[in-house]
């Protein structure tokens, strides 16, 4: 028996429960009514709410069998119908890796469009290692969660750029994430990492997206030497390619190193970004002093091995021999 039959959208005006997925193969995702997931969020509660993303509102919620969820309620409109918008989310569910946030299911009821994830126990990146999440959503305290030494942090390192490549290269359809940020990678009870939000990109128009402002909108990326990237480097034909990506990717790791949000904090006495600060420690042969100050104690050739690999990442020239 398919999800269809057991999860229906409820008409009030013929009083009975209709399918939206007639000719529809749902096996993938399992369709939720409004109803259950109101029901799960105790009425979409403030005190439920455990982030917020480019797409919309996450929700902390538990099923009627007791399952923790993260419930993510869209804040725009797909520019697709409700069929195209569930084949999609059946290719988007069909795709697992353990570096991947597992997609379990939907509601499409009128306006809505919500989408149900396995719940990871450690929130995000951001949440743990950033603070750039409230730890409760009514507090202004904006402080580290987690205290993530740099075996955690080496993992963290490792597991999302093994999500990354498997989006890039081994997914079907292949993938390209567009908003890698550390709000989007996600902890699991032991810390291990799982990249959320792929695939949604395509669902929804250019400018809903949190990258339509962080790489597609901007003048140009700068590489360590002053090099712009322009955009058309990093757009083709309006799609973003996997070098914003890898570029993201890179920040997130000098994020991960340094402790700091690449948006927030400002460096040195010309009030330098992160990837700017780095590049200006590197050339001057000083670039441990990136690492966060919470570290006591870490290996430092793997530090430095892991910086050059994020500076790597966001340099525009093939010429990479500094690095």
């Amino acid at each position: 028996m398919g999800f269809s039959s057991c999860f229906g959208v409820f008409d009030s005006r013929r009083g009975k429960t209709a399918t939206v997925t007639e000719g529809i193969n749902t096996n993938n995702v399992r369709l939720f009514s409004y109803h259950s997931l109101r029901s799960a969020t105790r009425l979409f509660h403030p005190s439920n709410r455990i982030g917020r993303g480019g797409f919309g509102v996450v929700y902390k919620g538990v099923l009627r069998d007791g399952t923790q969820v993260a419930i993510k309620t869209l804040s725009a409109e797909s520019k697709q119908g409700t069929d195209e918008f569930l084949t999609e989310l059946n290719m988007i569910s069909n795709i697992r890796h353990p570096n991947l946030v597992q997609l379990i299911g939907c509601c499409i009821e009128g306006n809505n469009r919500i989408l149900v994830y396995e719940y990871l126990e450690n929130n995000s990146l951001a949440s743990a290692l950033l603070g750039t999440e409230r730890k409760n959503w009514h507090s202004q305290d904006y402080g580290k969660c987690q205290e993530l030494d740099w075996s955690k942090r080496a993992a963290i390192c490792k597991g999302t750029a093994s999500g990354l490549a498997f989006l890039h290269e081994d997914a079907e359809p292949r993938i390209v994430h567009r908003d890698i940020k550390a709000s989007n990678v996600l902890l699991d009870e032991n810390f291990l990492p799982k990249i959320g939000d792929f695939g949604l990109a395509k669902l929804f128009p250019d400018n809903v997206t949190h990258v339509s402002t962080r790489v597609a909108g901007t003048e140009g990326i700068e590489d360590g030497n002053g090099n712009g990237i322009p955009s058309s480097r990093v757009c083709v034909i309006g799609e973003l390619t996997k070098k914003a990506d890898v570029y993201s990717f890179g920040v997130l790791l000098l994020e991960i190193i340094s402790g700091k949000s690449s948006s927030k904090a400002a460096f040195g006495e010309d009030f330098l970004v992160l990837l700017e600060w780095t590049w200006k420690l590197f050339n001057e042969d000083r670039l441990l002093e990136i690492v966060d100050s919470d570290l006591i104690e870490y290996p430092r050739g793997e530090i430095m091995r892991f910086t050059k690999v994020a500076l790597f990442c966001t340099q525009a020239a093939s010429n990479n021999d500094q690095t």
